[in-house]
């Protein structure tokens, strides 16, 4: 009869971790930040598979690490939102209630599968002012943390921070956000610890425009991008500001945020 080998459990516990945090270091880095118009996410990305997008009306999704696992993750949290939205009213769905439920499952895969997911993912809502708005992080085994107007998520992201957190403003412009947003991504991977130039086609940005009516994600992209990038200020949001929240039931959308085809556009799904 062949002996099995004993492993305590906090030694099961850290070889998880370790696994987890080796596969998340491979990939490449995001950035989550609050200024004076809403919340920027940006990520470094340069294929055409999407590390950001919209979870519901006023809330957002990034995520670093293993694609397939962090996809499962965010349909699952476009479809609870959706449900949420359409049983009770489109308030009841929050960030904080996404991000507990994403730890929820996190956690049990890390404790009870052999293999844990290899992802770092933010959940992030935008609010009436930089004050009130809301990030998640939620680690590989289910942990959260409330973070505090910027967050970097991937293998550099103590160093990232660091650059974050010595000229984040929350009075800034969108221009001023993603020029260090974009600062605090170069400043890591160069040859001989050089500052990387990072162009609009390695970049992935969105934001979650607090002056927008209805959804407040949009994607910024192309020529949009470089404009920002080169130091030109952002298109006024259309509509005029609003920043109370969701209206009451009879205003409900009647789109899906998981589809992609209507990231961006309002209510009605018009641009």
């Amino acid at each position: 009869m062949a002996m099995q080998f004993y492993a305590s459990p906090e030694q099961v516990q850290r070889d998880r971790s370790e696994y987890a945090r080796k596969g998340i270091a491979r990939g490449r880095s995001a950035v989550v930040l609050t200024y004076e118009g809403g919340i920027l996410l940006v990520a470094e990305n340069v294929t055409t598979l999407r590390k950001i997008s919209e979870l519901y009306d006023r809330i957002g999704f990034a995520a670093v690490g293993r694609y397939n696992e962090f996809e499962s993750l965010r349909r699952a949290g476009v479809r609870m939102a959706d449900l949420n939205g359409l049983s009770y009213d489109r308030r009841d769905v929050t960030g904080r209630a996404l991000a507990n439920a994403y730890t929820q499952t996190l956690g049990a895969i890390f404790s009870e599968t052999q293999k844990p997911y290899e992802v770092e993912i933010c959940v992030a809502q935008v609010g009436s002012s930089p004050e009130t708005d809301e990030l998640y992080r939620i680690t590989y085994d289910g942990s959260v943390m409330d973070e505090p107007g910027f967050m970097a998520m991937g293998g550099s992201a103590e160093a990232i921070s660091a650059v974050l957190k010595e000229s984040h403003d929350t009075t800034a412009d969108l221009t001023t956000a993603l020029a260090l947003a974009v600062k605090g991504l170069g400043s890591v991977g160069g040859d001989n610890g050089t500052q990387r130039e990072l162009g609009a086609a390695q970049l992935e940005a969105a934001v979650l425009d607090r002056t927008r009516k209805g959804r407040a994600f949009r994607r910024i992209t192309g020529a949009a991008l470089e404009t920002l990038l080169a130091g030109g200020k952002d298109k006024p949001a259309e509509g005029g500001t609003d920043a109370s929240p969701p209206p009451a039931a009879e205003d409900k959308p009647t789109v899906s945020a998981a589809s992609v085809d209507l990231e961006g556009k309002d209510d009605t799904g018009k641009s």
